[in-house]
């Protein structure tokens, strides 16, 4: 197919482009270094340099052969967004150009304002260009299990069945998020299903777990091809931010109790997730919801995992527990529901002791470009 991907450089975006160029896609991508730019403003950064789009498409063409094409400009920009959906005529679009951090966007009025006009408006200018240039592509988004929050209910995958005085309708799971970020993607779906009804889009919405690792089968053999390895509280997710805690001697800053109970999986599901909604389109225009995480645990217990992993390698790995700088429950209930990617196929890798010792030992030889000052910075949600 062609494939647009919106947010190529990211942390996920560029494993994509990857995966799906290897598998025989012809892939485009668009970035407009916004994470980059951020990262730079925040005085934070990735484990590693990393090499900018143009240069990462020319690495993947050395060693695969293949091309990824590569425009780099705003979203915002109607006129970018409208040039480059005309010349590429997509027949799938993957969305992962949003701000995508939740400290961030509770750090001050500035990055609130910018989440929500990046998140927002690049996502409509997205379903305008569909509709004018692709209009039978579908769209790939990339949400957030954020959204549902900590119900005292069980989470159904996306939709929700519910009767009141003698009848009975299907609805959008309710939402309450738990920061800005996750509000803005909240109105993705909102703005999402409200456009499928009007204009019968073709929609799967990812509601997607943290993520966590660094290494696919594409880049396994070429550091170059890594992706964004955040380990600062802004932008690391947690599992990566204490692994890079326990490999320079940082105390694992679990907060609070540590009972918060999350969706997790590694970031070669995540692309296998997107690949099999790809390969498996709905048949009629929808807006489709997959929960997309293969195992929960709380901060407690990736905290003891990574702890444990890291005495198999001589580390003297200390969790210490600081004050929750968020607004959150630290105990509740979880129970979500993930079975519409495992029926399409998915393999889910877990998260073993293995799998954490080999990040740890990548990391290892990456330690004399950890930042500590950038590890925590306690960022408030009040």
């Amino acid at each position: 197919m062609r494939v647009l991907i919106l947010g190529g450089d990211g942390y996920l975006g560029w494993p994509t482009a990857m995966q799906l160029s290897a598998l025989g896609h012809e892939v485009t991508v668009v970035d407009n270094y916004l994470r980059r730019n951020i990262c730079r403003e925040m005085d934070v950064r990735p484990l590693f340099e990393v090499p900018s789009l143009d240069e990462r498409a020319a690495i993947w063409k050395e060693k695969s052969g293949k091309d990824v094409k590569v425009y780099i400009g705003d979203l915002m920009d109607w006129s970018f967004t409208a040039e480059v959906f005309e010349k590429t005529r997509p027949e799938a679009v993957i969305h992962y150009a949003e701000q995508p951090s939740a400290p961030y966007s509770m750090a001050s009025r500035r990055a609130a304002t910018l989440t929500l006009k990046n998140n927002l408006e690049a996502t409509a200018n997205a379903i305008f260009a569909v509709r004018e240039f692709a209009r039978d592509a579908h769209i790939v988004k990339i949400g957030t299990m954020g959204e549902y929050g900590t119900p005292n209910i069980d989470i159904e995958e996306g939709w929700i069945d519910i009767e009141h005085k003698g009848r009975s309708q299907k609805f959008l799971y309710p939402r309450q998020a738990s920061s800005l970020y996750h509000t803005t993607k909240i109105m993705d779906t909102d703005m999402l299903w409200f456009y499928v009804r009007m204009w019968g889009l073709k929609v799967t919405d990812l509601m997607q777990g943290p993520v966590y690792g660094l290494i696919t089968d594409e880049s396994q053999d070429d550091e170059r091809l890594f992706p964004f390895f955040n380990y600062d509280e802004l932008f690391g997710t947690v599992l990566n931010r204490f692994i890079v805690q326990a490999v320079v001697g940082y105390p694992l800053t679990v907060y609070g109790s540590g009972g918060q109970t999350r969706g997790y999986l590694n970031i070669k599901d995540t692309l296998n997730c997107v690949r099999l909604s790809l390969e498996n389109p709905p048949e009629k225009p929808d807006l489709r919801i997959f929960n997309q995480f293969t195992e929960t645990f709380s901060v407690n217990e990736l905290a003891e995992k990574v702890q444990r992993a890291g005495k198999t390698l001589g580390l003297d790995v200390e969790v210490k527990s600081v004050p929750n700088p968020r607004k959150e429950a630290e105990e509740h209930y979880y129970n979500p529901a993930h079975t519409g990617l495992l029926d399409l196929g998915l393999e889910p890798k877990f998260l073993t002791d293995d799998v954490m010792a080999k990040m740890m030992e990548v990391v290892m030889k990456h330690k004399h470009n950890i930042y500590r000052d950038s590890i925590f910075r306690g960022v408030k949600w009040d």
